[in-house]
């Protein structure tokens, strides 16, 4: 091939790339595979497409490239032959509860052009139909659709007092600054149980403003005021007039835990106010051309004939086509965004750039089969077509087999992960890669049988009658003490009758009533400071073992606090801001890169500084950990869980922001793994996993189950479906098309089942 139809790598070096020199050929389509961390990303995401914007960004003006992303050069010796690139990921959409599947696809903007050109009667210009615009937005709801509402028998126990802990939210438990506000004012007797309060009492305790109360500030033992806010005031000012959805982390749990949300009565979960709903096309208001499955709405539209209106319902038109060719004709435009899969993400992203007329382009895909049953791989791998047939480089990191059976070329990174891996192991065609002895070569030819037994159920817990989105009526005995694998296409209802399971369960339906343990799909996110060994709760016994083993404070021992390297700041790195020029790093010269200054340096335990526990791997701390008597074997433990999801390779203190997706799918699992809990429910637990880490991820399940757990798991893996001991699968379509239960038993049992799309592919997954 001529070298102008090659992307040249030269000596590529970032993160665990171990000097990577590699040909790409252009205009074609190159899957990249290798087990989780092994470098794909990192030359993918973090070499090439970062190298391709950011010489793009140089071509605009100093104005222009000051207000874009700015790069930092990656390392790499040379870059040749670079074209445009466009990446498409899992990241989340983002857009908070104001963000749906209409905004996220401009449809929603045709329609709105659409009634105000058209609408009788019209409410005026395409903003007032907009529920983002005060023109058109309900008032009853400022346009969310939603009203979430306190719920004050999940807020207060009313059997105890103030002291004992009657408020049952931790930002106001016991304790708290806002706490002290009603314990410690003089308003309340502290001791006394909640119902014993007068009308007086409760009504200020609720409601009551306007004065303020003295506080003692325990810190500094010094007498200050707050201004008073009674408990419903005060909660709905800090979290029900704000997006409640745009909350994380425990905050977010524990609000969501005290309201109650349900549609806005004033507009009926419409978003919009009545002159807008008023307006009709054909018998249809806006909202309820929202609310149809985009393949409804397309065969609307295409009715649509006015002079006037069917050019602009022509333009939604080829959008929704499009959506229905990457199998979401099942979402509707007034779909939140939030409650999208990363799959469902990234096909909507992949939805925007096929409307896209540009050529020679560059289009970076992250494991775009996430999230998608077989079947629905089919359809994604036409549109990899389609976009290479346009003239465009199609990259795509990967672990799907049918993915990398239709690429033009397919390079293979390994043979390990972390420190094991950063190599170019196989380079070629991908029935050559068949016959490699790569751990993914190794594996796409063999094709592994179902297992000779199942396990029996110790009991069973049914869900009866669930009617939830487009569930109808569905009842299912959900199995005890096995491992249960949920299939069916996206879409089908698999999470919504997992979730009631749960729901039930955790309500009092389970047999020993323990708190399900749920993993879910969500994102872990992490900045440069963030390291597994904080994610596991493991950091802070560490400093503390370090601090009563050398007679230094806790403090000293964090490069977050006080043993931060005064230099870096703790960072490890200088970063120097250019202004509208691209950032440059480098490894900070005081402490080395260590983060940690010289003088909790100076400090160690058993010979080993607090920066040298952090630079080992997990595997290499916790055997160092565990010979070092009771205190350090505790640590020991909490680390366990990473060499359990196959992460021992991982180093303490390596910062999370360097991980691989796959591994920080393993990440959240391992942290997940140290719960109690008699059932463990997971969510699509293989995403982001290569062949050879779903090995180790179904040998966990079973170690789970085998503990006397039982464990549900939402799947389209065909290896761990097939390592199931009882199947529920659902369907036979998505949205209106699916929510029934097609078959309940063992997966033997399911490849004999006619009429079940999963009951297909395994099948001819058996049949090699």
């Amino acid at each position: 091939m001529a070298p102008q139809h090659l992307i040249r790598i030269a000596g590529a070096g970032e993160h665990n790339l171990k000097n990577v020199s590699l040909d790409i050929p252009r205009d074609k389509i190159t899957v990249f595979t290798g087990v989780s961390g092994s470098g794909k990303s990192s030359l993918v995401f973090d070499t090439l497409a970062v190298e391709s914007q950011r010489q793009l960004g140089e071509t605009f003006g100093w104005f222009v490239r000051n207000r874009l992303p700015r790069h930092e050069r990656p390392r790499v010796e040379r870059l040749e032959n670079l074209t445009p690139a466009v990446v498409v990921d899992q990241r989340p959409l983002g857009g908070g509860a104001r963000s749906t599947v209409g905004t996220a696809t401009d449809v929603y903007a045709v329609l709105r052009v659409l009634f105000s050109r058209c609408a009788t009667p019209s409410a005026g210009e395409a903003s007032a139909y907009s529920f983002n615009d005060p023109r058109g937005m309900c008032p009853g709801c400022d346009g969310l659709g939603k009203a979430v509402r306190l719920d004050l028998d999940r807020l207060l126990d009313r059997s105890k007092s103030l002291n004992e802990g009657a408020i049952r939210f931790a930002p106001f438990g016991v304790g708290s600054v806002w706490w002290q506000t009603y314990a410690e004012s003089g308003l309340f007797d502290p001791d006394l149980p909640l119902a014993r309060y007068g009308e007086s009492e409760w009504e200020l305790l609720l409601h009551g403003k306007g004065f303020r109360v003295p506080r003692r500030v325990k810190s500094t033992g010094a007498d200050g005021e707050n201004a008073y806010e009674g408990l419903v005031e005060r909660f709905g000012r800090l979290y029900l007039r704000r997006d409640v959805g745009a909350l994380t982390g425990r905050t977010r749990a524990e609000v969501l835990r005290v309201v109650t949300e349900a549609p806005c009565p004033r507009c009926g979960g419409a978003r919009l106010n009545e002159a807008a709903l008023a307006g009709r096309i054909r018998g249809w208001s806006i909202a309820g051309l929202a609310a149809l499955e985009a393949e409804d709405l397309l065969a609307e539209l295409k009715q649509v004939d006015d002079p006037v209106g069917g050019p602009v319902a022509a333009a939604a038109v080829g959008t929704l086509e499009r959506l229905v060719g990457v199998g979401l004709g099942y979402l509707s435009l007034d779909r939140d965004t939030s409650t999208l899969s990363g799959g469902e993400g990234q096909r909507l992203k992949i939805v925007r750039q096929l409307g896209s007329s540009l050529t020679g382009m560059t289009y970076v895909f992250d494991e775009p089969s996430t999230g998608l049953h077989p079947r629905d791989v089919h359809s994604l791998t036409g549109l990899l077509r389609e976009l290479r047939d346009k003239g465009n480089t199609v990259l795509v990191v990967e672990h799907d087999r049918d993915v990398i059976a239709i690429a033009d070329h397919v390079v293979d990174m390994g043979p390990g992960a972390g420190t094991r891996g950063g190599e170019v192991v196989f380079a070629g065609p991908p029935a050559a890669l068949a016959a490699a002895d790569t751990p993914t070569g190794s594996r796409l030819g063999r094709t592994v049988p179902l297992p000779a037994r199942v396990r029996t159920p110790a009991g069973f817990v049914r869900v009866e009658h669930v009617t939830a989105h487009n569930l109808r009526d569905v009842t299912v005995a959900f199995p005890l003490g096995v491992l249960t694998a949920v299939t069916g296409v996206a879409g089908s209802g698999k999470s919504t009758l997992v979730a009631e399971f749960v729901r039930r369960y955790a309500a009092g339906a389970g047999p020993d009533g323990a708190a399900p343990v749920v993993v879910d799909q969500s994102a872990i996110t992490g900045s440069s400071r963030s390291t597994p060994v904080t994610y596991l709760g493991a950091m802070e016994p560490l400093r503390r073992r370090f601090a009563r083993a050398t007679g230094a404070p806790a403090a000293l021992f964090s490069f977050n606090s006080r043993g931060a390297c005064a230099t870096c700041r703790g960072r490890g790195v200088i970063v120097t801001d250019l202004s509208f020029m691209d950032p440059v790093s480098r490894r900070c010269e005081a402490c080395g890169g260590r983060r940690f200054g010289a003088e909790a340096l100076a400090h160690s335990v058993r010979g080993r500084s607090i920066a040298d526990v952090l630079e080992m791997t997990a595997a290499q701390a916790a055997d160092f950990l565990a010979a070092g008597g009771a205190e350090e074997a505790e640590i020991a433990g909490l680390l366990a869980p990473l060499a359990e999801v196959g992460l021992g390779y991982v180093a303490l203190g390596q910062s999370v922001a360097s991980l691989s997706g796959g591994e920080r799918q393993r990440l959240k699992l391992a942290t997940r793994l140290r719960l109690s809990g008699g059932l463990y429910v997971f969510d699509e637990p293989s995403a982001g996993l290569h062949m050879a880490d779903v090995e180790g991820l179904i040998a966990l399940l079973h170690r789970l189950v085998d503990g006397g757990n039982t464990v549900v798991v939402v799947e389209h893996d065909r290896e761990v479906v097939k390592h199931a001991d009882r199947v529920v699968d659902l369907g036979p379509g998505a949205g209106r098309d699916g929510g029934r239960v097609l078959f309940e038993g063992t997966p033997a049992e399911l490849v004999g089942t006619a009429g079940s799309a999963t009951a297909d592919y395994l099948r001819r997954d058996l049949a090699g």
